[in-house]
């Protein structure tokens, strides 16, 4: 008899963890026998069956400058990745975001070639609309598949030999179902009618560090303006101990939430100020008006703005070509900019509804109305390489 299909999965950060444990899910649906192992986080280790090597968080950062002190661990846990693939030697090989470690990953396996069974799949389009279009080429020839998450990106990867799908988004679907935003309230003390801001400062303790200081400012010159404004933020539970600690002095308390009450923590807030990154295209997603900021060290800064080509920094806005979100990076990133562009939001209802309406139809566009949801789709593609 046969053993089930092994399915290694790599996934670097929050967003792609989700995306991650997503994908497990659909395809276990679909195939109850599947063996899955890998590097997740915790979402992907709430799965059911799921075997972690080493957790996700482990590998979780971004940046030019930012992965200088971490780059001999990083390349020690890529060497310990290949040898783990080469020992369980998969059918499949599923790689999600993370380009930096996950290609890296891939390419030493192909180049030592000591898995000639396993396909390789990648989750998760690289940006080469908004810089270096010729990565495409550099990753064509290591994947079997690769599965994109916008509509504009399976060009740029056919073009160069790699097949690709658009499946649409995970967080579109998600999104579908909104929260209670009246019964969140009540399980927070949090007032009936006031105004509430939700805070996305990141999921890596170098966003957290650039951040959470000018969301202090900016929370203190909120306060003085707005009386019943209260505050709450989403964190990622390894990192609630530091948050509490570092917020204690705030001009206003701040309500951490647990992750199973995210939906409805979008549902109740009237506002939210947001990093760039998944959780500001989720914000469009759950009609929830935003302002998107972000910091990084400025060696990064610099780095980023010589190679990327295009305007925006929130996919929102990317998606729809023009400014519907504010956004202020690096030295735009100031407590006067996210003051004087978060207050409208929070106290006139013709500020928000404006913002929504120019968002409308980004569900749409990212799969929200479709018959199968991304991750059935996604997981049907992944199941069609096993040999």
């Amino acid at each position: 008899m046969t053993s089930a299909p092994q399915i290694y999965l790599i996934a670097g950060e929050a967003s792609g963890d989700q995306l991650g444990a997503w994908l497990m899910e659909a395809m276990r649906r679909m195939r109850p026998d599947l063996r899955f192992t890998g590097i997740g986080g915790s979402a992907m280790r709430a799965v059911s069956g799921f075997e972690t090597f080493f957790p996700s968080e482990e590998i979780a950062l971004i940046g030019f400058a930012e992965i200088i002190p971490h780059i001999f661990r990083l390349k020690r846990r890529i060497r310990e990745a290949v040898r783990d693939i080469e020992t369980k030697q998969p059918a499949l090989v599923v790689t999600i975001d993370a380009p930096g470690f996950c290609f890296r990953v891939v390419r030493m396996l192909k180049a030592l070639g000591h898995v000639p069974h396993t396909h390789f799949v990648h989750d998760v389009a690289p940006t080469v609309w908004a810089y270096r279009p010729e990565r495409a080429e550099e990753i064509a020839p290591l994947f079997s598949h690769l599965l994109a998450l916008y509509p504009c990106e399976p060009p740029y990867f056919t073009r160069a030999g790699l097949p690709a799908t658009f499946t649409g988004h995970p967080f579109a679907w998600w999104w579908r179902e909104k929260g209670d935003g009246a019964r969140f309230r009540r399980a927070y003390g949090l007032k009936p009618e006031g105004r509430i801001l939700a805070l996305f400062p990141g999921s890596r303790m170098g966003e957290l560090n650039y951040h959470l200081p000018v969301y202090r400012d900016t929370v203190a010159a909120l306060a003085a303006r707005i009386p019943d404004l209260e505050l709450v933020m989403l964190g990622r539970e390894e990192h609630r101990e530091y948050l509490k600690e570092t917020m204690k002095d705030w001009a206003l308390p701040v309500h951490l939430i647990q992750a199973e009450d995210k939906r409805g923590m979008f549902a109740a807030a009237t506002a939210a100020l947001a990093k760039s990154g998944t959780v500001s295209l989720e914000c469009a997603l759950a009609g929830l008006p935003a302002v998107t900021a972000y910091r990084a060290h400025p060696l990064t800064a610099w780095y980023v703005r010589r190679k990327v080509k295009i305007p925006y920094a929130n996919m929102a806005n990317i998606l729809m070509q023009r400014f519907v979100v504010p956004e202020f990076i690096q030295e735009d990133f100031t407590t006067e900019n996210l003051t004087t562009a978060l207050t409208p939001l929070l106290t006139d209802d013709k500020a928000r509804k404006a913002q929504l309406q120019a968002l409308a139809e980004i569900a749409t566009m990212l799969g929200a109305n479709d018959a199968t949801s991304p991750s059935d789709k996604a997981a049907a593609i992944v199941l069609s390489m096993l040999p």
